[in-house]
């Protein structure tokens, strides 16, 4: 089994050394939808608060730049790109969120971030038409570069 890195020897937890490493251009993609009843869903429109997709786009670009605040032991990135698509379906809002940089450490934590804050903002624009909305799927999608290498989820996703 591979070995953590973000713990020592000792079990204790720490932040990664990554100066050793090149700096390489790296890209993240997320996901997350946001259930919500059908009543509500057709009041997204004309919601009093504003619109409430453009509203979580901009919140979940904000969140990737601020990632390393809100996650302890994730490095603060220069990012290059932090985009955010919210699309609204038949069920509820559908987020694929997107960042990228070059640096020694990847940005899957500001992709997903970037897909949670904007999920988050959508129930914080709509919860006064549903309590029962339901954040869901919140994954990460692929992502290039780095060590490891390339990653892109199996199945039929965003």
């Amino acid at each position: 089994m591979k070995k953590l890195s973000h713990y020592d020897s000792a079990g204790s937890p720490r932040m990664v050394d990554v100066s050793g490493k090149p700096e390489t251009r790296r890209t993240a993609r997320a996901h997350a939808f946001v259930r919500i009843a059908p009543g509500a869903l057709e009041k997204v429109p004309d919601n009093p608060k504003g619109n409430p997709l453009e509203i979580a786009r901009i919140a979940g670009i904000a969140a990737a730049k601020r990632t390393s605040e809100l996650i302890p032991l994730c490095h603060p990135l220069m990012l290059t790109h932090a985009d955010v698509e919210v699309t609204l379906e038949k069920k509820g809002v559908r987020v694929v969120s997107s960042a990228a940089t070059t640096a020694q450490t990847g940005v899957e934590m500001e992709a997903l971030t970037a897909a949670a804050v904007a999920a988050l903002t959508v129930y914080d624009m709509l919860k006064a038409l549903d309590k029962s909305i339901e954040i869901q799927d919140v994954y990460l999608l692929e992502k290039t570069g780095g060590k490891s290498g390339d990653f892109r989820r199996k199945g039929n996703h965003a």
